[in-house]
């Protein structure tokens, strides 16, 4: 059989995995990342890949996909290994201590330490409760904003009092003919910065907001056309061409839940005091997959993660072994980029 060996294996090709390769990279570990999109990136390639960001540490703002471009480019002298398209469903211990995980697919890998860097899982958009939307789903109706050139020019209801649907209120209008936003309470549960541009761009009479208020029909013949807003007893139709529902998704761990992980509220629980390792020893779990008090799902935050999580899996990989701590405005990458061998001269000289 064969078995696709490394140091590390992640589960998840996410910002938080691809920033993992470059903080295993720098001790000399070698990583392989499972992944169950066709391309590395998760939710920032799949979903908004054209959404900006902006709470990246000296980066003002980058679109989502342009920080998976960068990443990808920052692990390249790492060379890490990918089986994408496939899904983590197997998790078996060995008698030498390693791991074997085996895909949906029988791909079968093993490794010393396993890194859970999964996001939220596989997951779906929460639909709402309306009769006849599967018509007009991908004919109108639309789950996710993955290019707003799409909606250029065009009349666009959003439904949805969120960041998701305040983010796209404020993108959308810039190059849509009409935003419309709906939501159900007179409140938003959004980031204050962002309530605040969505009350001027109304104020302005850039978009219209309706609120409360809740989309209940649509109607169309092949292709949507209207959508039927309820505004306390009364009904209003309004036509446009797009609507798209934010409600959030539903995350799902998958064949992950069956592992005898410590599980709360989908979320993988870890030992944040130390180094992210999970219930089972050395399996981490980082990034916005995991759980501890005071947890905050941000990217920021799954870079700090897998940082530390790398320290510790040096350790289970070489427990004889004392790893120190180099800075890379000094050594720079050089010398981990290329052979194994290389590789493996590069950890001896970070050790005693």
């Amino acid at each position: 059989m064969n078995i696709i060996k490394t140091d590390i294996l992640i589960i998840g090709g996410g910002p938080t995995g691809l920033f993992t390769v470059f903080e295993a990279g720098l001790l000399g570990l070698k990583c392989h990342i499972i992944d169950t999109l066709t391309k590395p990136g998760g939710q920032c390639v799949e979903i908004y890949p054209k959404k900006p960001i902006f709470d990246i540490p000296a980066i003002p703002q980058i679109l989502a996909g342009k920080l998976i471009d960068d990443l990808l480019e920052q692990i390249k002298p790492f060379t890490p290994g990918y089986t994408l398209a496939e899904s983590a469903d197997v998790l078996e211990k060995q008698k030498d201590g390693s791991f074997n995980v085996t895909t949906n697919k029988g791909t079968v890998h093993n490794a010393k330490v396993v890194a859970i860097a999964g996001g939220l899982g596989s997951f779906e958009p929460r639909k709402p409760l309306i009769n006849g939307l599967e018509k007009f789903e991908g004919n109108g109706l639309e789950y996710m904003v993955k290019d707003p050139k799409f909606f250029k020019n065009k009349n666009v209801v959003i439904s949805g009092g969120g960041d998701s649907a305040l983010d796209w209120t404020i993108e959308l209008q810039k190059i849509a003919k009409k935003v419309t936003l709906v939501h159900r309470r007179s409140e938003f549960r959004g980031a204050f910065d962002s309530v605040e541009k969505v009350q001027k761009l109304k104020n302005d009479f850039l978009i219209d907001v309706i609120t409360p208020a809740e989309v209940v029909g649509i109607d169309g013949k092949n292709e949507l056309s209207s959508v039927v807003i309820k505004v306390g007893d009364n009904e209003k139709v309004i036509k446009t061409d797009f609507f798209i529902p934010l409600f959030g998704l539903i995350p799902k761990l998958g064949k992950i839940s069956n592992w005898g992980l410590e599980i709360e509220k989908n979320s993988i629980c870890v030992n944040n005091a130390l180094d992210y390792q999970t219930n089972i020893p050395g399996v981490f779990a980082i990034g916005d997959v995991n759980t501890y008090p005071g947890k905050l799902k941000l990217i920021l935050c799954g870079f700090h993660e897998a940082t530390l999580m790398c320290q510790a899996a040096f350790k289970i990989i070489y427990p004889e072994k004392k790893n120190i701590l180099r800075y890379t405005t000094v050594s720079g990458v050089n010398g981990f980029d290329g052979s194994k061998k290389k590789s493996e001269s590069a950890i001896i000289k970070s050790i005693d």
